[in-house]
């Protein structure tokens, strides 16, 4: 059978033909959603049409040189040369560009076997060329406006984990949970953890709030650090320059370990410091006399 269950059923409209076209004649379209074709998928659907034939015909439209330019249905095309087979149906379609996209992004979504990525760029792609709303997208291929909008959420992961869940290693709840982190670095770790130890999808979720709590703290922590070091620099400021007033020389102040300090005078010359040191012993040894 042709991609059972997948594809669903398509009626020619008056403006499609149906036409057994050479495989030779059909180009890909390289706006279509999907990225990823699976090897294996496409080995036994290949031996399923070697058995059945395709029962299911593509869709297609006019291109250059008397060619024809896919607008839904590459699984079956790309099956169908892996099968050998020479021909395959098809309909014919007059669409123009934005007609030939529309059709293929909503059939392609409709037939439920893109990836989420896949689906994700393809009503990115709806929004973006045709102006569609979330609704809008939604209304057409049978979806609510906010699953659509949590499907081109996803497009805001790293290239990275977008690749996890384009092969399945994640599914698309897995990466609703990993955008709950709002720090992007952490996307990429809890995406790792989660392929590697089998996290569900609940663990994930509470992984990503968890991490924001982490990030929370670390935030704490280090405005309190630099409080403490502005408080300390406050403190070295003001000993110089009391120190500096006392002395009437230029004074720096610098932290050791602990609470320790070390106090430095600066001098221009020897004989400026002799002359201060001089000053200080006078005074010092008059204060003894007086006691």
């Amino acid at each position: 059978m042709d991609d059972p269950g997948a594809d669903g059923e398509s009626t020619a409209s008056p403006s499609q033909e149906l036409r057994e076209l050479p495989l030779e004649m059909i180009e890909p379209n390289l706006s279509q959603p999907r990225r990823y074709f699976d090897e294996e998928t496409l080995d036994a659907l290949a031996s399923s049409l070697r058995e059945r034939g395709v029962l299911q015909p593509v869709l297609v439209r006019p291109f250059q040189d008397g060619r024809y330019q896919l607008v839904a249905g590459e699984r079956r095309w790309r099956a169908a040369k892996i099968a050998g087979l020479e021909t395959i149906p098809a309909l014919v379609s007059e669409y123009d560009d934005l007609a030939a996209l529309e059709a293929g992004l909503i059939e392609n979504m409709a037939r439920e076997d893109l990836n989420p990525v896949e689906e994700a760029r393809a009503c990115a792609t709806l929004v973006k060329e045709l102006g569609l709303t979330h609704q809008q997208i939604g209304e057409r291929v049978g979806r609510s406006s906010s699953g659509v909008a949590n499907l081109v959420r996803l497009l805001n992961l790293p290239a990275e984990i977008l690749e996890l869940l384009e092969r399945g290693e994640l599914g698309q709840a897995h990466g609703l949970a990993l955008l709950r982190a709002k720090d992007p670095q952490a996307h990429r770790e809890l995406a790792r953890r989660a392929v590697q130890e089998g996290w569900s999808v609940r663990t994930l979720r509470a992984r990503a709030d968890q991490s924001n709590m982490d990030e929370l703290d670390g935030k704490r922590e280090k405005e309190q650090e630099q409080d403490s070091e502005q408080a300390q620099d406050m403190t070295v400021v003001n000993i110089a320059r009391v120190w500096g007033d006392a002395l009437g020389a230029e004074v720096q102040v610098r932290t050791l370990r602990g609470r320790q300090l070390r106090v430095e005078l600066v001098f221009d010359s020897p004989e400026g410091a002799l002359a201060l040191g001089g000053l200080l012993g006078e005074k010092i040894a008059r204060g003894s006399k007086r006691r």
